[in-house]
C-alpha cells in the first residue's frame, strides 16, 4: 500500500509538473508582425517587413524600418530634416532593444543620419547602454559613420520664423501634419516627435526601436522619453513590448513602456495595458493631460497588438501576413 501511494503521488506530481511547464512555455509562433507609430509607419513597416518576411531577425527588421523616416527630409519630426532646438542645432535621440534584454541608446547626437544604428553599436560593441552628445558623435565617427548636415533649408526657414516670437508649447498630433501637409488632423505648429516600432519574427522573438529629433525648439540638451529604456521603449521577450510617442516628459514620469509590459505580464491585453498607462498619466495631472498628447503602442507574445492615447488623432501602422493597415488609436478625450 505504501508503495502504491508513493507511485500514485509520483504520477500525479509528474502530471502537474507537465501541465505547469506547458502553461509557462512560450507559444510556438510563426506569424511575423511589425507595428509602428504614426502614418509614416507604413513606409517604415514595409522596410521591416522585407526582413521579417524572409525569416529574418526582429532586431534587424526594426533597425531597417526606422531608418526610413530617419533619412526622409520630408518628415520634420525624425532624423534628417528634423526641426532643430532653439539654438538651430538638430540633435537626435534613439534606442533599440532585442530579445535578450540587450539595449543601446544615444542622446543629443548631432551630424549623424542614422542614430538608431549608432544605438545598436552601443549595445553590441560597448559595455554601456547610453552614450550622449560629443561622446556619442565620436563613437559614431570611430565606427565609420559620416558627419553630415542634418538641417535642411525648410527646417532652417521654419526655425528662423519661430525665432521672431520664440513661443514654445507642444502641439497635439503635430507628427502627422509634419509628415503630410494634406492630412487634416488636429495639429498646428511644428514641435516634435517620434517613430516607435515593435516587431516579432518567425521565431517568436521580439525587438523594438525608437528614434526622434525630439521636440522642435527645445532647450539645448533636452532629452525626452524616446531614448530612455523603459520609458519610450521596452521589450520583454517572455511577455511583449511597448513604445510611446507624444510629450516625453509625461511618459518618463510613469516609465510608460515598462509599465505597459508589466501590465501585460499580469494578464492585460495590449490595448487594455495602454489605456491603463494613459489613465495613470491623467491621474498624475488631470489638467495638463487635457492639453498634451501621449500615445502608447504595444505588442504581446501572442502577436496581439493594441494602442491608446490621450487625444484623438494618434495613428499607428500594422503589417503582417494578413494586413497592411493604418489604425486610429482609441483615446480618452
Amino acid at each position: 500500500m505504501r508503495s502504491a501511494v508513493i507511485s500514485s503521488a509520483t504520477v500525479l506530481t509528474g502530471e502537474q509538473l507537465f501541465a505547469a511547464s506547458k502553461s509557462l512555455a512560450a507559444p510556438l509562433l510563426n506569424e511575423p508582425i511589425v507595428i509602428s507609430t504614426w502614418d509614416f509607419g507604413i513606409a517604415a513597416n514595409a522596410a521591416a517587413w522585407e526582413i521579417l518576411n524572409k525569416g529574418g531577425r526582429a532586431l534587424d527588421a526594426v533597425e531597417a524600418g526606422v531608418k526610413i523616416p530617419e533619412a526622409d527630409p520630408s518628415n520634420q519630426s525624425v532624423g534628417y530634416g528634423g526641426l532643430p532646438d532653439r539654438d538651430g542645432k538638430v540633435t537626435l535621440d534613439a534606442c533599440i532593444m532585442d530579445e535578450h534584454y540587450n539595449c543601446g541608446s544615444v542622446m543629443c547626437l548631432e551630424h549623424i543620419m542614422h542614430p538608431i544604428s549608432v544605438a545598436r553599436l552601443v549595445m553590441e560593441k560597448t559595455p554601456h547602454v547610453i552614450l550622449t552628445g560629443e561622446g556619442a558623435l565620436n563613437f559614431a565617427l570611430a565606427n565609420g559613420f559620416k558627419k553630415q548636415n542634418l538641417l535642411t533649408k525648410e527646417s532652417e526657414a521654419a526655425w528662423k520664423k519661430w525665432l521672431k516670437t520664440s513661443q514654445y508649447k507642444p502641439v497635439i498630433n503635430t507628427e502627422n501634419q509634419l509628415y503630410n501637409k494634406q492630412v487634416t488632423k488636429k495639429g498646428g505648429a511644428h514641435n516634435h516627435d517620434t517613430i516607435g516600432m515593435l516587431a516579432m519574427d518567425s521565431a517568436g522573438n521580439l525587438s523594438g526601436a525608437c528614434t526622434t529629433s525630439g521636440m522642435a525648439y527645445k532647450l539645448r540638451g533636452r532629452v525626452g522619453d524616446s531614448p530612455v529604456i523603459g520609458a519610450g521603449l521596452y521589450i520583454d521577450n517572455e511577455v511583449g513590448g511597448a513604445t510611446a510617442t507624444g510629450v516625453g516628459e509625461e511618459v518618463i514620469r510613469i516609465v510608460g513602456s515598462h509599465l505597459i509590459v508589466e501590465l501585460m505580464r499580469q494578464g492585460r491585453k495590449p490595448e487594455e495595458a495602454c489605456k491603463e498607462a494613459v489613465e495613470r498619466i491623467i491621474s498624475r495631472n488631470p489638467t495638463k493631460a487635457k492639453e498634451v498628447q501621449v500615445g502608447f503602442l504595444a505588442l504581446n507574445k501572442q502577436g496581439e497588438f493594441g494602442s491608446f492615447c490621450l487625444q484623438k488623432g494618434f495613428s499607428y501602422a500594422v503589417r503582417n501576413n494578413k494586413e497592411e493597415k493604418l489604425y486610429d488609436a482609441k483615446s480618452i478625450y
